[in-house]
């Protein structure tokens, strides 16, 4: 008999990939872990805020990126949804002080080319103030 084992992931745990950092919502909720999302955009060159359009709040308060010493862009996701409201997600991301705000269906992949051409964008940037 051969047997399967199955590891939990914390869902506190931040997660280091490729090119992102991913870091619990929970981190946005609570005054002593959101010292450390302040950290964690040291790391990145790019902080992107995400907010369901599904949900009924935002767990993101208001001029948060003030705290991030990086660019912060918002991305709207389930914007397919019925009961997605993309106008209130906006406002959110506004408030929060996202000045560039993507909308993104995953399922069908809308929006996901315009936010990588966007950080493409970002690596000529910098690759030209560096031969400078």
């Amino acid at each position: 008999m051969k047997y399967k084992i199955l590891t939990a992931c914390n869902p506190q745990d931040v997660k280091y990939y490729d090119s992102v950092i991913d870091t619990p919502g929970e981190y946005a909720q609570s005054h002593r872990l959101a010292k450390a999302l302040a950290l964690y955009t040291y790391e990145a060159d790019v902080v992107g805020i995400l907010v369901s359009a599904t949900e009924p709040y935002s767990i993101f308060s208001p001029n948060c990126t003030s705290q991030a010493n990086r660019e912060c862009v918002g991305i709207v996701t389930k914007i397919d949804l019925p009961n997605a409201n993309v106008p209130m997600a906006d406002r959110w991301l506004k408030l929060a002080g996202c000045k560039k705000i993507f909308h993104v269906n995953s399922l069908k992949g809308e929006g996901v080319p315009e936010i990588l051409e966007y950080l493409m964008q970002d690596v000529e940037k910098k690759k030209l103030s560096e031969l400078q």
